[in-house]
């Protein structure tokens, strides 16, 4: 029955996955973000003049704010920008693509998985009203290329065991993963070599040439990757940057009080224990745990710009589910063919944390986003399971009893219902006017008012203070700020976090009105809690009424 209709099911899943992704991609969220923004710009630089921002030729990585973002991102806005122009649609097109893409290779990865097409069919569903992967697929973060690219990789490497020609197709979509987002770097490799470690004997029976082939193809993918990261002594700055003792001075503050402590009171025991390794050790054990975090989950997320308001990262009623799926599937009786897809699974599910597990600001949202789709077929499996055993229970038991199941399940339908249209409340409708700040909401309008009266001002200082550091960088995207004039010029010094950025008559740095002494035919662009005495003329308000952006004639 399910396989008559398995076409016409597949085909709503994608039809709802792209609605959510696709309605309103452009102006909700409310604002590009900076990275948003840097990608796009980048990636306008290159169209035009085959360079980024900074000059570099055809990079594979991006300078930009000194992050060395892989530049895979701003290649794929390449396209959209050429038939949409530049703008926050066409940004963040590219990721709604893949998001909708992903699904499909989702209930392909599944269904080859588990041979089974409610289980993959189910969890295409689950993830097309994901919230995570909806947030995700809606603004220009790489870490969704990214996902895509693993999921992708590990589909072509299941399908090569019965066709080994694939393998290359699985090596060539690994090694392009390298150039999505940072956490690949590390993800990527693990997730192959979990592969390869669960399925080592049909790879060493596959005809050599094969393997030969989908060798040489992953590291030719690769190669300029691995010369840029072995060969730039910059390659390495934004994994260090982000590292949670990457100021080991305050990290390791405490950890010298404690060893002089043990010193004094000859605690051997404690000299080993509060050893810097040790320290590091435990840091990073306690941040990869810290992903299984339910409250985070479920409840509160991390920052506001990786979840809707008043959610986390998943739905409340899938806690249940989620917790019943992983038992079922660690004790399930699963045919031989179907073991080694478990071991995939609950490998896919206890790396996704490594890469963000000895970094800063723990839990991460983006940095773990590898751990779609696993949430989402562990609840699959388990929702499956829960109606075969209300279907045979219901059957048994005497009427009072039998009616008292099903108005509990469909209780909790309802719940489940109101759940998800709670969240389509909170991101399509709140989010615009609770977290407008969290996305640098007010550039686009500023831009718009600095254009009509920019010829009256010898001179435009943006403040690059917080909040407003990288400003330079939305200038550039809602001006359209021709590429190759701005490699040219003189002041353009853009990235790092400490320098400042300017092109033509515009200058961003902080602003300290008390010593601004130039500023006749001056125009200020700041913060609403920048200190000013000029004349203000024009007030830019976040959607809830609190001022974002001031204008000041100096």
């Amino acid at each position: 029955m399910l396989n008559k209709y398995k076409t016409g099911l597949l085909l709503v899943i994608l039809v709802l996955g792209a609605f959510l992704r696709l309605y309103q991609l452009g102006s909700v969220p409310p604002s590009p973000d900076w990275d948003e923004a840097a990608l796009s710009y980048n990636g306008y630089s290159i169209l035009h003049t085959g360079r980024d921002e900074y000059g570099a030729f055809l990079p594979v990585v991006l300078r930009s704010f000194d992050d060395y973002k892989p530049a895979l991102y701003s290649y794929l806005t390449i396209p959209t920008t050429i038939i949409f122009g530049m703008n926050t649609f066409s940004t963040r097109l590219p990721s709604a693509v893949f998001g909708i893409v992903t699904l499909w290779i989702v209930y392909l990865l599944v269904k080859e998985l588990f041979r089974r097409e409610d289980l993959a069919l189910l969890s295409a569903f689950l993830l097309a009203i994901s919230p995570w992967h909806i947030q995700f697929s809606r603004i220009a973060f790489e870490s969704n290329i990214g996902l895509s690219l693993n999921i992708v990789t590990a589909y072509f490497f299941i399908k090569a065991l019965k066709k080994p020609w694939m393998l290359s197709f699985s090596a060539g979509f690994a090694a392009l993963a390298l150039y999505a987002y940072q956490s690949e770097k590390v993800f990527t490799p693990l997730l192959v070599l979990a592969l390869v470690l669960i399925y080592c004997k049909e790879l060493f029976r596959m005809p050599k040439k094969f393997l030969a082939a989908g060798i040489i193809c992953g590291l030719l993918v690769a190669s300029p990757m691995l010369i840029y990261l072995t060969t730039n002594k910059d390659a390495w700055l934004r994994a260090q940057a982000t590292l949670a003792f990457a100021d080991q001075t305050s990290f390791l503050q405490n950890q010298v009080k404690r060893i002089a402590f043990d010193r004094e009171h000859k605690d051997y025991l404690g000299l080993v224990l509060d050893n810097r390794r040790v320290l590091f050790l435990v840091t990073g054990i306690g941040g990869y745990l810290s992903h299984y975090d339910f409250n985070w989950l479920f409840i509160k997320g991390d920052i506001d710009r990786h979840h809707a308001p008043g959610m986390g990262l998943m739905y409340l009623w899938e806690l249940p589910f989620l917790l019943i799926g992983i038992y079922l599937l660690i004790f399930a009786k699963l045919p031989d063919s179907s073991k080694k897809s478990k071991y995939v699974l609950f490998a896919w599910f206890l790396l996704a944390p490594v890469p963000a597990a000895f970094t800063s600001e723990v839990p991460h949202a983006v940095r773990t986003l590898n751990f779609l789709p696993t949430f989402q077929i562990f609840s699959a499996w388990a929702i499956l399971a829960v109606i075969g055993w209300v279907g045979n229970y219901r059957q048994k038991l005497n009427k009072v009893f039998s009616l008292g199941l099903i108005l509990a399940s469909v209780g909790y339908l309802f719940f489940a219902l109101g759940n998800f249209v709670y969240y389509l409340d909170q991101y399509f409708v709140q989010l615009n006017y609770f977290d407008a700040e969290e996305w640098q909401y007010g550039y686009q309008q500023a831009v718009a008012y600095v254009q009509q009266v920019q010829g009256d001002y010898r001179k435009i200082v943006v403040s690059d203070s917080q909040p407003f550091d990288k400003s330079y960088i939305f200038f550039l995207f809602y001006l359209h700020y021709p590429p190759e004039r701005y490699q040219q010029e003189e002041k353009s010094k853009a990235g790092g976090y400490a320098t400042h950025q300017g092109f033509g008559k515009y200058e961003f740095r902080p602003i300290h009105w008390s010593q601004e002494t130039d500023r006749s035919g001056t125009l200020y662009v700041m913060p609403y809690n920048n200190d000013n005495g000029g004349t203000l003329l024009k007030t830019i308000y976040n959607p809830d009424g609190t001022p974002a952006v001031l204008i000041v004639k100096g």
